[in-house]
């Protein structure tokens, strides 16, 4: 949306930091988004209003279990999710598509595989040698590194793998083997002494992508 662009061509932090803010615990509400910034409420719904004229952000309604009027929570756009990047993503798409075309679906297969070898020999030397918790959390460094905005939290038991962000995520719509490999990553850098399952996945139309990890 070039109205978005232009709107925010010299970038406000304000509206950077409640489009982070929305990305990274969305759905959230006005008085949500007011107390997390340290504004006040007037404050927060004058930078929404703009937010949502520029169609960065849209409301999506959050059912009530008492009386009265359903919550307005605030949720990101198509335009407002572009406003993070996403590693070279129309180029990626073309080049999926002419992989696909020229040597099938084992090709393009084969080309994945390629990537996660790469790719596991990184996380590996990053993760090697260390403690479940320790693994995970230099797995999240290298995550974010690459554009994953990833983090760990721990949620009883378990472990979360929250990321944020997918800087190839029109990549991975267009070849789904893209998730695939990452889980296997996953699983191979906890090992035997715990599994990890995919919860919220960006593809299937979650805020994010978030993964469990259960020591056994």
């Amino acid at each position: 949306m070039n109205y978005a662009s232009n709107y925010f061509e010299n970038k406000d932090a304000t509206h950077e930091r409640m489009l982070l803010l929305i990305k990274t615990k969305g759905p959230i509400s006005t008085a949500g988004l007011a107390h997390q910034l340290n504004m006040t409420a007037e404050a927060a719904r004058q930078q929404v209003q703009k937010l949502m004229t520029a169609g960065l952000i849209a409301g999506q309604q959050e059912a009530s279990a008492g009386v009265g009027r359903p919550r307005q929570n605030w949720v990101l756009t198509e335009a407002g999710y572009a406003r993070f990047p996403d590693t070279h993503a129309q180029l990626t798409v073309q080049l999926l598509g002419s992989v696909r075309q020229l040597f099938g679906e084992e090709g393009l297969e084969r080309m994945i595989s390629q990537r996660e070898e790469e790719t596991r020999l990184v996380y590996m030397q990053a993760c090697s040698n260390k403690k479940l918790p320790e693994r995970l959390q230099s797995l999240a460094e290298v995550r974010s590194a690459e554009g994953y905005m990833a983090r760990v939290e721990r949620d009883g038991k378990d472990w979360l793998l929250i990321e944020d962000h997918c800087p190839i995520c029109f990549a991975a719509r267009s070849c789904q083997g893209f998730c695939r490999s990452e889980l296997r990553l996953f699983q191979e850098i906890v090992g035997a002494e715990a599994t990890v399952v995919r919860e919220q996945h960006l593809l299937a139309d979650a805020g994010r992508c978030v993964y469990r990890i259960v020591a056994k």
